[in-house]
């Protein structure tokens, strides 16, 4: 692995205790280091309740940020990626609904801005390389000649999941120090150092939907209105009408309106035919899928079948899989056991233990 003590490295802040311990223990190691928090976003959100400190990168985020930077005597700077924030994450997260689809903007807004805008950055004020708080683990294979991402050492944290899509340029200037902790340890830290964000309490909400009203969000941003339509069960009967393709998630069983003896779940969204298909719970199993726009990080891309294991979930358990590369870079996924709620747009990461080869978008 390149040793990186010779270099300036910027870490993103994103005012929580993770990035905050990160530019600790690099200043500990000896690196010279400047914090910089990106403002994505306005944070009085549409119409909704005013978002609270817990948001990712939001303004008390980013003084929290410049308080700990001043508090370790390092730089601190704020990048404002608000318009590139709206053009990609946003208007993808809606286009993305509308398709039928459920998205996962964390990881568009890490590839895309964290790692890609935040490096940019990053070389024009003079660093070589960044850090972040990110849970996981980098190492380079001399035989590969390749970057590796691995899982961080704490399974209860572990975020390697979100980094599927950085470019193995973006992992060559990258180091992420909490990937050998556990969480316990990078609370106690902060707390022995006095940092001001020792007892900040985590985020678990999209950050950019203040009071997790999905529907208001997206009926603010999509440019046309959003019609309803039919609800149908497997056999093609009418059984209720929805309020609009957007609002409705593979696995969902609230919210439907439809009164039935037995509990009713989403089980397919027809976005061409303005339809939302429901059925029983084990309606929701299968054990195959497609992915496309893979990211290949640990491995170059296959030409092969192969098998590995498969998480197509934050809180999933990956499961083992068979993998066979198709046309236009897409991957066909048969599980060994089906896997409830399979859903478009969420994210397959392919895995061999703890390390991640690749990942790509459900189809």
């Amino acid at each position: 692995m390149p040793d990186h003590h010779d270099k300036k490295v910027l870490v993103a802040m994103s005012g929580g205790v993770d990035s905050s311990v990160a530019l600790l223990l690099l200043q500990r190691q000896g690196y010279a280091v400047a914090g910089a928090t990106m403002k994505l976003w306005n944070y009085s959100d549409v119409g909704g309740e005013r978002a609270s400190g817990g948001g990712c990168c939001n303004l008390n985020g980013i003084n929290d940020a410049r308080a700990v930077c001043a508090a370790l005597d390092v730089p601190h700077y704020v990048f404002d990626f608000s318009g590139r924030f709206l053009e990609t994450v946003i208007d993808n997260f809606v286009s993305e609904y509308r398709a039928g689809r459920t998205p996962n903007p964390c990881i568009l807004c890490n590839a895309i801005l964290k790692w890609e805008a935040f490096l940019e950055q990053a070389v024009k004020i003079g660093c070589n390389a960044i850090a972040t708080g990110h849970y996981a683990r980098i190492g380079f294979d001399d035989g590969r000649n390749r970057y590796l991402l691995r899982r961080g050492v704490d399974p209860t944290r572990d975020q390697a999941y979100a980094l599927w899509g950085i470019s193995q340029a973006a992992l060559a200037k990258t180091i992420l120090p909490l990937g050998e902790i556990p969480k316990t340890e990078t609370r106690r830290l902060a707390a022995e150092a006095g940092l001001k964000t020792a007892r900040v309490a985590e985020s678990m909400e999209i950050c950019f939907v203040a009071d997790d009203d999905y529907e208001r969000f997206i009926r603010h941003y999509c440019p046309a209105p959003i019609p309803g339509g039919d609800i149908i069960d497997r056999t093609g009967r009418k059984v209720g009408r929805h309020k609009g393709i957007p609002f409705y998630t593979i696995g969902q069983r609230k919210g439907l309106g439809i009164s039935h003896p037995t509990p009713l779940y989403v089980t397919a969204i027809d976005a061409r035919n303005n339809r939302i298909v429901v059925g029983d719970n084990e309606d929701l199993d299968r054990r195959e899928m497609t992915i496309s726009n893979v990211n290949w990080v640990s491995m170059p891309p296959a030409e092969k079948p192969f098998s590995c294991r498969v998480q197509i979930r934050y809180q999933h358990q990956a499961a083992p899989a068979a993998i066979e590369p198709l046309e236009n870079g897409r991957l066909r996924i048969v599980f060994t056991e089906s896997q409830r709620a399979i859903t478009p747009g969420q994210s397959a990461v392919l895995f061999d233990d703890d390390l991640l080869l690749a990942g790509g978008r459900i189809d």
